[in-house]
């Protein structure tokens, strides 16, 4: 949820960030108009709760007179009359109180949805447009050149095959389309990935955490997965919990409601989870093999931090990603991802693509976003600033390893003779320096 006193102090930054994103700019004078509401309904509240309280202390005076008068005999009728006003003008009070209260109630809510329909507001020099518009940041490495070493490179699902990696066949059987298997050789080479994250993010400081892979309403709601895409997240409606497409949600909600403790730094978890996609809107989209797939694994990357330390820690959490690509030794690209093609959550996103030979282009394998404020304004995560004030807490996020990366790494290290050499920092977590087919 973005800070509606920034929306207030600076109304057309917002307007631009929507319009940025491809969203409708207007949300913002509604708000102001709603914020408005809502504001007059809370003086309205206020006044009439204390003329409320005001004309209760005159009761009970009057009610004294009332019963001295009647000890010594005295006609009571001009002072029951004051205090059947005072009664009357009471009742009237508390039902306006009670009218004022609920419309105060209905105000706010209405606040809270408006503000819930607007995206994080991007940072500066984030690309303006959709998908196709984002800027090169940097390339590293360069694409094989198959045809000068004189074969045609197999493609991922033809090599796990190959290998006995994968079973796509019998996922589909066992669980419809976009869902496999892997087995053998394939489990344990992303068993193998997994821990090497595992192994740069603890020695980076990282906790390391196995996170739930079903969360409440409100963390999914919290974490910003649910705004308008609810229809791409697995729902279990008898218990209103969601499977979570990453740790991040998870992660997001840990310290949700809490004043965390900043003075030492960040806090940087390391979450290992199962992750559920719906891929709603994908059909006919990679069809073939693990690139677009209901169910895989991944190692992310979460941060809570001072909001004046966010812009650097997005860049430490790129270099980790960085760090990791190098290790598996494949040829990559760093894209600064354009305001239409953030999550809601997200201020800026740098994507990390990796070069698939079969495919001619570069494809998705990290991403990190830098949340600012929005998430943990929602979960209530705060902390102290260095003059004791309570403020709300930063996030950030960062792909370390996931499935996805197999992809990659089978097709850009490939041999002629449908084996994969293994990347070196790999091995002492594979036991092998070769993938060889099965014969």
């Amino acid at each position: 949820m973005i800070d509606i006193k920034q929306l207030r102090d600076q109304p057309d930054l917002v307007r631009a960030s929507q319009r940025a994103r491809g969203e409708d700019d207007s949300v913002v004078d509604a708000i102001l108009a709603a914020d408005e509401r809502r504001r007059s309904a809370i003086a309205g509240f206020e006044s009439v709760r204390a003329e409320q309280k005001s004309s209760g202390k005159g009761l009970g005076p009057i009610m004294g007179k009332i019963k001295a008068a009647q000890t010594s005999g005295e006609d009571t009728s001009a002072l029951q009359a004051e205090a059947d006003e005072l009664k009357a003008k009471g009742a009237a009070l508390a039902a306006e109180v009670k009218r004022l209260d609920a419309a105060q109630g209905e105000a706010q809510a209405e606040l809270d949805r408006l503000l819930r329909t607007v995206g994080n507001v991007i940072e500066p020099g984030v690309p303006t447009g959709g998908e196709d518009d984002y800027v090169v940041l940097d390339e590293v490495g360069a694409a094989r050149d198959f045809a000068a070493e004189g074969f045609e490179p197999r493609d991922h699902l033809e090599l796990a095959e190959g290998l006995g990696a994968l079973d796509m066949e019998r996922g589909a059987k066992v669980s419809g389309s976009r869902f496999y298997f892997l087995t053998g050789i394939g489990a344990q080479l992303e068993l193998a990935l997994l821990n090497m994250a595992v192994a740069q993010a603890t020695a980076a400081g990282f906790t390391l955490m196995i996170t739930p892979a079903l969360v409440s309403r409100d963390v999914m709601a919290g974490a910003g997965f649910i705004d308008s895409h609810e229809e791409e997240v697995y729902h279990l409606p008898a218990d209103d919990l969601f499977l979570t497409g990453t740790s991040e949600v998870a992660l997001a909600g840990y310290h949700s409601g809490e004043i965390i403790d900043l003075a030492d730094g960040p806090r940087r978890y390391a979450g290992w989870s199962t992750c559920f996609r719906r891929e709603a809107g994908s059909y006919g989209k990679d069809t073939r093999g693990i690139i677009r797939v209901h169910q895989f694994n991944k190692l992310e990357m979460f941060v809570y931090c001072d909001p004046a330390d966010a812009a650097a820690e997005h860049e430490r959490l790129l270099a980790w990603e960085r760090e990791m690509l190098a290790k598996v030794e494949l040829p990559y690209r760093v894209i600064d991802t354009a305001a239409g093609d953030l999550g809601g959550p997200a201020a800026r996103k740098l994507d990390c693509e990796a070069w698939v030979p079969t495919q001619g282009r570069y494809r998705e394998l990290t991403s990190t976003s830098n949340c600012t404020t929005y998430q943990a304004r929602r979960l209530g995560t705060r902390f102290k600033d260095g003059d004791g004030r309570t403020q709300v807490a930063a996030t950030l996020n960062g792909t370390l390893a996931t499935t996805r990366w197999l992809v990659a790494i089978l097709e850009n290290h490939q041999q002629p003779d449908g084996s994969v050499r293994v990347p070196e920092a790999l091995r002492p977590f594979l036991g092998k320096d070769v993938l060889t087919p099965l014969r």
